[in-house]
């Protein structure tokens, strides 16, 4: 690639100018938002998962920003994807301190989480979670496919499916899907959706055990998401689905035992 001018650099500030602006007063408007929430002890989830949203606005921005050091300049801006990496992370973690990061267990354990923001709408839930499922995707494809965050995708992606099942009020959902009911659409594209990214997680957390760490951890949280989708098949009312899940998991714990004895007998003869 050729030297960039000094023109398209003052070209590309330029245009960036108004957007690096917008980033700056966000932050600041995260920081007293926190201030006020550490001084609190009520409402804590409907803050936590605000902030979330507002950081995803953020991430939007350093996003666009590299889109058009791409198309301007014809370079990643490395600088901003790294930023939008890190909001994506800390919209995660808010919106895991406002309904938890279980990923299998019963709705019981994170249930008083979920009804503190019975006030957010099934619209609103869904709406957040394309936002950031969309901001994840953005930022996949600015950082390009041999990315050294490769494997770092991994987690993040994990975290979000863990989110949108963790959204969903499990108490109400199965009442919830009768087509007559307004809402009904939405619903289902959230239940839709919860399994994908169930599904795509397990699958992840094993390609990323296979192919790169051969982290006995990492088959333990393949296999955790697994199950949290047959957890949720179960209780949605779809037993042969629930089923083939399970046959899956139990696959996958056989060949998770003869792996980790494996590796226990090689550490054994090193030694």
């Amino acid at each position: 690639m050729g030297k960039i001018s000094a023109q398209a650099k003052n070209r590309y500030l330029e245009r960036i100018k108004e957007y690096k602006q917008v980033v700056e007063e966000s932050k600041e408007k995260e920081k007293s938002q926190l201030s006020e929430i550490n001084s609190e002890t009520e409402g804590l989830e409907l803050k936590k998962i605000a902030l979330s949203e507002d950081v995803l606005s953020r991430v939007s921005y350093y996003n666009l920003m590299n889109a058009l050091s791409v198309s301007l300049l014809g370079v990643k801006n490395e600088g901003f994807l790294n930023e939008a990496r890190k909001d994506c992370y800390k919209s995660l973690i808010y919106l895991e301190d406002a309904v938890t990061n279980y990923i299998d267990v019963p709705f019981s354990d994170y249930e008083e989480k979920i009804e503190a923001i019975n006030e957010i709408s099934d619209e609103k839930r869904y709406a957040l979670l394309q936002k950031l499922g969309y901001s994840i995707q953005a930022l996949k494809d600015g950082f390009g496919e041999n990315s050294k965050w490769k494997w770092s995708f991994v987690e993040l992606e994990g975290r979000y499916a863990t989110i949108t099942k963790n959204l969903i009020n499990l108490k109400t959902i199965v009442a919830g899907l009768d087509p007559r009911i307004e809402g009904y659409e939405t619903r289902l594209a959230h239940i839709a959706l919860t399994k994908k990214t169930l599904q795509q997680a397990a699958d992840r957390y094993r390609e990323k055990y296979e192919l790169s760490t051969l982290r006995i951890d990492d088959f333990k949280i393949a296999i955790a998401y697994l199950s949290a989708l047959r957890r949720l098949l179960i209780l949605i009312g779809q037993p042969n689905e629930a089923e083939v899940i399970k046959k899956k998991v139990d696959v996958w714990k056989v060949k998770m035992e003869s792996d980790s004895k494996k590796l226990d007998a090689k550490k054994k003869a090193s030694t």
